[in-house]
């Protein structure tokens, strides 16, 4: 008889436990259900903090929860990015980084000092945007481009340039050292929280020679105030046509395709990723951001995750040897 009751109880429990699945399955919120955080490693006012802003802008208004963008400059990206890499992998805290984040990454890896393994932490979203990487120079810098200011320098080992990046492994001091190298000559380099303060001291005229992503100097060069030198793009951009590529003044090895993308924590749910890239493509697409992005010199893209995984790879693969033979680490 007890047993009888027993098999019987185990079968009205498994019943119960099978009528409430479905029960607890639809209480799960769906995403989001909560903001979205945006983390942006530099300060505002770059390309970064641009793209990032005219994105969630309008993944907020097709998503019906806030995404907000938060700066958090400092240490060439690092101290953002590896606070993302430690958040929740829920798709509530995301990364919107650029072409620094492969070569920082390996020049800490390399130094042993990384807090985080951008291969391993990390998710790739979606690639937003390319946007090409033009060298600058200050309008007191006797050059008219890159070919130019390596003639001036070598000539006159005197004098007392310096260069700025936006932090220590950043594409453009990646860049840099690579220039003095193949150029063989000399130049100081001087680390910035940003894009922002590094075209402020140029502007000033303290910087004389420095880079970054199109849309952070594009008004400046326009209208004179800074100089452009070359662009690291494989082509010519429509924006700026007299400006040569640095393969064509004999600079290949600076040959660098910028970008700017979109990362998870390891671990976040692939639904949670594909609905999030989703909605990048959507948003980098929408005409009125489109515009506005192509406006600033940027190609929307919203890649799929894993051309933004494999982009990722094949960069850090690119500049390994580079960067360790520099010693940037």
């Amino acid at each position: 008889m007890q047993s009888r009751i027993r098999a019987t109880a185990a079968v009205a429990f498994a019943a119960l436990s099978l009528s409430a699945l479905p029960t607890a399955q639809a209480q799960a919120p769906a995403f989001p259900s909560k903001p979205i955080r945006m983390v942006v490693p530099f300060p505002a006012g770059g390309t970064t903090d641009i793209v990032a802003r005219l994105v969630a802008q309008r993944m907020s208004e097709s998503m019906g929860q806030p995404v907000t963008v938060d700066n958090k400059g400092g240490a060439g990206g690092a101290i953002g990015a590896d606070l993302v890499a430690k958040a929740a992998p829920d798709g509530y805290t995301i990364l919107m980084h650029n072409i620094t984040f492969p070569l920082s990454s390996v020049a800490q890896t390399l130094a042993k000092r990384s807090p985080f393994d951008a291969e391993k932490d990390f998710a790739g979203i979606s690639i937003a945007v390319y946007v090409p990487f033009v060298l600058t120079a200050a309008p007191s810098v006797p050059a008219k481009d890159l070919k130019e200011l390596a003639n001036l320098l070598r000539t006159q080992p005197n004098l007392q340039y310096n260069y700025g990046s936006t932090g220590p492994g950043s594409a453009v001091h990646v860049l840099g050292e690579a220039f003095k190298r193949d150029a063989k000559v000399n130049m100081e380099h001087v680390a910035f929280k940003g894009a922002a303060p590094l075209k402020q001291e140029m502007l000033a005229g303290r910087i004389q020679v420095g880079g970054d992503q199109l849309s952070s100097s594009l008004a400046e060069i326009k209208a004179g105030s800074l100089k452009a030198i070359a662009t690291t793009a494989s082509k010519r951009i429509p924006v700026l046509p007299d400006v040569p590529t640095v393969r064509e003044l004999g600079y290949p090895n600076l040959e660098l395709e910028g970008w700017n993308g979109l990362f998870a924590p390891a671990g976040t749910p692939r639904p949670v990723i594909e609905r999030l890239q989703r909605e990048v493509a959507a948003a980098v697409r929408h005409p009125e951001v489109a515009r506005r992005l192509t406006e600033l010199g940027a190609e929307p893209v919203g890649s799929s995750s894993a051309e933004q995984d494999a982009i990722l790879r094949r960069q850090m693969d690119q500049f390994r040897p580079v960067i360790r033979e520099m010693k940037l680490e």
